[in-house]
Order: structure tokens, then C-alpha cells, then sequence
């Protein structure tokens, strides 16, 4: 069976908060919508020091206390010191040093709803594709896989929110390594490094293959003799030499020959780990991501940043 979530913002509450009837309707999943797509909006990311990573409060940018409202427009996110720094203090003065980031502030809280009525309007063919596969099909929203997310008291990762996706009772046995595939592409087009003027820096080999592998590839090289010795399976980045690159999680062994190597799979456009994030502890924050995608690629991820 298949649980997903059927993203959908409830746009009409968001922009009238006080709609006769949202309080009953949205019992105890109340601000849960809201406070995602504030995440989502803002970058996950505190909007006065752009910290990352802490627990992040609704901070109303022109305070209630002054006439400010509760429509999706006047509220950002930002960390406790933060918001307790400016309290009811008018924005302007409160980034009178930053101008800068002020303008950018006031910039974003502007941007329409448009973005919330792109995914209400994909959120079907993503779920008609589902109900194609003949499972059974559970839909629900983000906010009741936060709800559940913070009901269980389990940490922010993308693995723990998928098994918090729909109706759950009860979560057990999660500290475990999840397996994570991610889109890394075939390669790049652009053979010029270039320098931060613009200039460039130096020049990508034309042929995508050297002694039989390409970067990307999945290897495992046994090194018999050198300094090297031993053995090491990660993703790897050809060198016109045949000398190459071994990327193994956060470290890189450089300088392995061609042929030590042995293939495990040829690059398909992705990558592949066990992500250990599932392994930590409640509260214990975030976890470093291995990274084996190849250098240059920002393929995007899903919402919840973890």
C-alpha cells in the first residue's frame, strides 16, 4: 500500500485566518498547514540571522500589538532569540543597520499565494499516477504528517516523515539507516571552470570515458601496494591520467589507479547511500548528509528541510 501526501494549502484560511468556521474544521491539525508553508516560503531558515537548524517560531513582521494581522503576508519565521529581540519593535527600525536584508524581507512577505496554487493544482496527477499502480492508495496532508511527526516526538528527517505520513498510531523501531536515492544527472555540458570574475580557469576533459570508467561510476578498488592500501567502495571521478577519485560519504581518496578498480554499477543518473539520520536521537538536531552526487549538481529535495 502506498501513503502520500496530498500537499494542498488551504488558501482561503490563510489569507482570512478568521473565516467563520476554520476552527472547527481544522481541530487539532490547527496551524499545522500554515506553519509548513511559512517553512517552505522562508527557506526554513530564521528571517533576521538566517540560522538554520533550531527551532523556528511564526514571527508576525509588523506586530499585532501595532495593527499587524495574521494573514500569511505579514508573518515569517524566525529563531527565539530573534523574535524576543524585536518583540513589538517596527521592522524598520529593527533592520535600520540592515537595510538590505529589510528590503528582501519586506520583498518576500509580498510574494503571492501563486506557488501554493501550483501545487494544489499538480497535487492530483501526482495521485491519479499513484492510483495507477493498482495499491491502495492513503492521502493526506503535510501538516498531519507534521502533527504526527511531533505527537511521537521523532526528529526532523525525510525517512521519519515518510513513515509519518497518514494515519499512524505509533511509530517503533525507527534508529536504523534508511537507503536514500537522489538525482545527480549524467555529467554537466559546460567544459570551463570558471573563476568568480567570469574568466576562465581551467578546461574538463572532451571524452566522458577513461580507461573503461566514467565519474559517477560505482567502484570498489583493492590496493595491494602503496600508501593506499586497502579497500574502498564509493563513486568516482575520472582523471585523464587513469589516476582517480574515490568519493566515500564526506571523504575523498584521491589518487587511486585505474587499475585497482572493479565496477559495482555504472552511473544511471543517481546516487545512492544509506543515510544514517534516521539513527539519532529525538532532538538531537540535524544530521550531515553524504555527499555523493557529482560535483556542481544541486538537484532539489522535497519540502521539510531536515
Amino acid at each position: 500500500a502506498l501513503s502520500t501526501e496530498l500537499v494542498r494549502f488551504d488558501m482561503q484560511a490563510m489569507e482570512n485566518p478568521g473565516i467563520s468556521g476554520v476552527a472547527y474544521q481544522q481541530g487539532t491539525l490547527a496551524g499545522y498547514e500554515l506553519r509548513e508553508y511559512l517553512l517552505e516560503k522562508w527557506g526554513h531558515k530564521c528571517i533576521y540571522c538566517d540560522k538554520e537548524g533550531v527551532p523556528l517560531q511564526v514571527e508576525h513582521i509588523h506586530a499585532r500589538a501595532n495593527g499587524g494581522t495574521d494573514r500569511p503576508g505579514n508573518l515569517g519565521i524566525a529563531c527565539q532569540p530573534c523574535n524576543q529581540k524585536k518583540a513589538a519593535r517596527d521592522i524598520k527600525a529593527f533592520l535600520k543597520k540592515d537595510p538590505a536584508r529589510l528590503t528582501s524581507i519586506l520583498a518576500q512577505a509580498k510574494r503571492p499565494l501563486k506557488d501554493a496554487a501550483a501545487v494544489n493544482a499538480t497535487r492530483w496527477v501526482l495521485l491519479n499516477r499513484l492510483k495507477a499502480t493498482g495499491l491502495a492508495v492513503e492521502a493526506c496532508s503535510g501538516g498531519r504528517t507534521k502533527f504526527n511527526r511531533c505527537r511521537l516526538y521523532l526528529p526532523k528527517t525525510h525517512a521519519l516523515d515518510a513513515v509519518c505520513v497518514g494515519d499512524v498510531a505509533a511509530v517503533a523501531g525507527w534508529r536504523r539507516p534508511t537507503l536514500a536515492i537522489k538525482a545527480t544527472g549524467r555529467g554537466a555540458y559546460q567544459r570551463t571552470r570558471l573563476d568568480k570574475y567570469g574568466f576562465p580557469r581551467g578546461y574538463l576533459m572532451r571524452e566522458k570515458f577513461v580507461k573503461g570508467f566514467q565519474t559517477g561510476d560505482m567502484v570498489r578498488a583493492t590496493v595491494t601496494k602503496g600508501k593506499k592500501i586497502g579497500t574502498y567502495v564509493g563513486r568516482l571521478a575520472v582523471r585523464a591520467s587513469g589516476s582517480f577519485n574515490i568519493q566515500m560519504g564526506k571523504e575523498v581518496v584521491q589518487g587511486i589507479g585505474h587499475q585497482y578498480c572493479t565496477m559495482v554499477q555504472r552511473a544511471d543518473g543517481y546516487g545512492y547511500w544509506f543515510n544514517m539520520d534516521s539513527t539519532i536521537s529525538a532532538g538531537a538536531g540535524h544530521a550531515s548528509r553524504a555527499a555523493l552526487s557529482l560535483p556542481g549538481m544541486n538537484a532539489g529535495i522535497s519540502r521539510a528541510k531536515a
